[in-house]
């Protein structure tokens, strides 16, 4: 159980210096925050998109707008991309797996709104050309990523980037860095 022991302990220091280096990504957090509020204040809607385990994030994180973070209040509007298993599948099928969340963008999507693409390598194709179609139509764009960030970082109007490049342990920074997004937009939407 030595060897076990040794892992778990590496992981944990692992995910407590990605955890802890979000800190010196304070003013990309409050521009993120501050451009959620601002859409949500003029009657936009945040838009997510991701993959596997950013899907996931992509629908939490709209959880937390439209349900609630810690405070009582109104729901925000917040869709993720991926939770219509017909519409992304449908979209898959007829255009391609590079098109499912361009193509909802399309529909979706008005000038004002924010859409945030979340990939850990910053290079997922899918999640690139929703952040092009984003653009086209006046969107905010936002990009939540890995240290290298990939061409994400390079597409968007505000970028965070976890300080890892290992999977699980940007995921973790994501999270944590959502978390603090949903608390900073709820002090700012609730004053």
């Amino acid at each position: 159980m030595k060897d076990l022991s040794d892992i778990i302990r590496k992981r944990v220091d692992e995910h407590a210096a990605a955890a802890s280096a979000i800190a010196s990504s304070s003013s990309v957090i409050a521009d993120i925050a501050e451009r959620i509020a601002k859409s949500f204040q003029a009657g936009g809607t945040l838009i997510l998109c991701g993959n596997g385990g950013s899907a996931a994030d992509a629908e939490h994180v709209a959880g937390e707008f439209v349900g609630r973070y810690k405070l009582e209040r109104k729901p925000w509007p917040a869709i993720a991309l991926t939770a219509n298993a017909p519409i992304v599948t449908a979209i898959g099928n007829d255009y391609g797996f590079e098109q499912v969340f361009a193509r909802q963008v399309q529909a979706f999507a008005k000038r004002g709104d924010v859409v945030v693409g979340i990939s850990t390598s910053g290079n997922s194709k899918n999640v690139l050309n929703a952040i092009g179609e984003a653009r086209k139509r006046g969107c905010v764009t936002v990009g939540v990523t890995s240290r290298s960030g990939g061409a994400l970082a390079d597409m968007t109007d505000v970028c965070f980037r976890a300080d890892s490049d290992d999977t699980p342990r940007v995921q973790e920074a994501h999270i944590l860095m959502w978390h603090i997004v949903c608390e900073l937009v709820e002090l700012e939407l609730t004053k």
